[in-house]
């Protein structure tokens, strides 16, 4: 597991050459899952590919989860694009792969390009067509409607400015446990801050296999809502002197999960063999991405080890299978669950108590997690009435959405305390979206443009209210995760009936759409889809705005904002 691994990159110098005539290139700027897929293309993580997977490959990966070579290889790593671009392309012509900047990190000889059915794909790789899935939503959301797939001549790494030292490339690590004489490695995989019961579980796993440790974060993409990877290193580097210097490592690993629980934990075992490691530990749930909309885990929490087990021969890696670790009070130690002392006080807090005890600003014991972690945590994540938040209202023209976000905007400044900021939906067109019309697709960009501004006055401790008309659930759903990721979304649906807004029809516009002059009007030519589970629900039908705001400010007081 220590000689060198193949990678995708060239020469210095044909990469200069290489990077002179891609100028006359069709150009991809590489989405950030895909910077992250690309990169462990070139340095080998993703051995034995050698570029982004064909039709066929494809196929079977969905399918049997091998390559159409027979090789095991469980996610498919595609190339998603627009239509527009796609169109531009065809098969045996060359592309340049880009970064957000345009500087150019690889070329792709295009030898497949499809439309690939998606909901095929969701179930045969996630189990299940269910938009609640984090990497469901991304392919019928975010991802591209037309793949290309092709192999890759790797131009030069992607640029992080971050943690420089502690990214490895698969060679750099395998050098390094050969220059150490290291020859048994377990890896933790982790995406979350490291708490006593990950230290426990990290000292027993490298114990029982006689084996050193590689600490083994990922730090491209996790899931929608994880701490960023910014303060879990910090929190990583804060508890590194509580491992042996001797035989504990820490490297960051770019990859961008898509939290696909038994594929995915196979997929991280082969990337990991190929980052040169023995052994891997595999927790309960491993990549698991909580509740599908019927409120039942996604994955059985055991499914993940046992499809490991079953391969780690052909992979050539050896699993640790854990159970979750528990604090039993009697013993003032960590235990795994099922080797509890009978009649113990097992004490324990789950990650969802742990954000509730961090927004509420209450104690987090030391027998939990070690100070130097809560201290980044706090840092990052203060008490819920000190974070930013947006209040998103959202119904028909007419209902009384811009009157009641204007009264609360007031009584919110009245009390003080955090700038608010109203992104009213008239306002917004004239100053940020002057050139869009009225079509569904410019309405949609139109709240996209609307949840950015917000996401980025929340993410900086502000208040955003937000008034638009938003009829579609699809563009709710994707706002509200932009925004959550920094803050509370608070959704309050102005549930005024259309015929109570027809009859208010102050700006004259329902008769202009009844009598067919407006095209795409909501509520008459186009649909409004009501929010299922909205914060709050605000009736103004023979109720007082006032009261209507007062409400809102009731619902956000109860939710510690």
């Amino acid at each position: 597991n220590l000689a060198p691994i193949p990678e995708l990159y060239v020469s210095y110098d044909s990469a200069q050459k290489l990077k002179h005539e891609a100028a006359a290139l069709p150009s991809w700027d590489l989405s950030q899952r895909q910077v992250c897929d690309l990169e462990l293309l070139m340095n080998g993580g993703f051995y034995p590919l050698k570029g982004f997977l064909t039709e066929a490959d494809y196929d079977s990966v969905v399918d049997t989860m091998r390559l159409t070579t027979g090789d095991l290889w469980p996610m498919p790593v595609t190339l998603d694009v627009s239509e527009d671009f796609a169109a531009k392309v065809e098969p045996g012509q060359d592309i340049a792969l880009r970064d957000a900047e345009g500087v150019i990190l690889a070329i792709m000889s295009v030898t497949d390009k499809w439309e690939p059915n998606k909901s095929r794909e969701a179930e045969g790789v996630f189990g299940a067509d269910d938009i609640a899935h984090p990497a469901v939503n991304y392919l019928h959301h975010k991802a591209g409607k037309v793949y290309l797939g092709g192999p890759v001549t790797g131009i030069q790494q992607p640029v992080h400015y971050d943690f420089k030292g502690r990214r490895d490339t698969p060679n750099e690590l395998r050098a390094f446990f050969r220059k150490l004489g290291w020859r048994k490695i377990v890896a933790f995989q982790t995406r979350n801050p490291l708490h006593r019961a990950h230290q426990e579980l990290t000292f027993r796993a490298a114990r029982e296999a006689q084996a050193n440790l590689l600490i083994h974060p990922v730090v491209g993409m996790t899931k929608p809502g994880d701490v960023d990877h910014f303060t879990r290193v910090r929190c990583y580097e804060a508890v590194l002197d509580k491992y042996p210097a001797a035989t504990t490592h820490l490297s960051l690993l770019n990859l961008a999960m898509r939290m696909g629980g038994p594929r995915e934990a196979l997929w991280h075992a082969i990337i990991r063999k190929n980052h040169g490691l023995t052994h891997f530990i595999v927790g309960r749930d491993h990549a698991g991405p909580g509740k599908n909309s019927q409120g039942k885990d996604f994955y059985d929490p055991y499914a993940a080890q046992d499809l490991v087990r079953q391969h780690q021969e052909e992979i050539g890696i050896e699993m640790v299978d854990f159970k979750q670790m528990v604090y039993v009070q009697e013993k003032a130690q960590y235990f795994p669950v099922d080797e509890v002392p009978e009649a113990s006080t097992v004490l324990d807090i789950s990650g969802t108590e742990l954000r509730r005890r961090l927004r509420e600003g209450l104690e987090i014991p030391d027998w939990f997690s070690f100070p130097e972690v809560v201290t980044e945590l706090r840092r990052t994540s203060p008490p819920r009435a000190k974070q930013g938040f947006t209040v998103f209202l959202t119904g028909l023209s007419g209902s009384g959405k811009s009157t009641i976000a204007n009264a609360l905007m007031v009584k919110l400044m009245e009390m003080g305390g955090r700038p608010v900021t109203l992104l009213d939906g008239d306002v917004v067109r004239k100053h940020l979206s002057s050139e869009l019309g009225f079509s569904k697709e410019h309405r949609d960009i139109n709240i996209r443009r609307i949840g950015y501004v917000a996401s980025e006055i929340t993410k900086n401790g502000g208040i955003a209210i937000c008034a638009p008309i938003a009829p579609y659930t699809a563009t709710r759903a994707a706002v509200r995760e932009m925004i959550e990721a920094y803050g509370a979304f608070v959704e309050v649906h102005v549930a005024t009936s259309l015929e109570e807004c027809e009859r208010r029809d102050r700006k004259g516009l329902y008769k202009l759409a009844r009598e067919g002059k407006i095209k795409e009007f909501t509520g008459i030519s186009d649909p409004y889809e009501e929010p299922a589970n909205p914060e709050l629900r605000v009736e103004t039908e023979n109720v007082e705005v006032d009261n209507c705001a007062h409400q809102v400010l009731l619902k956000l007081e109860s939710m510690g904002l």
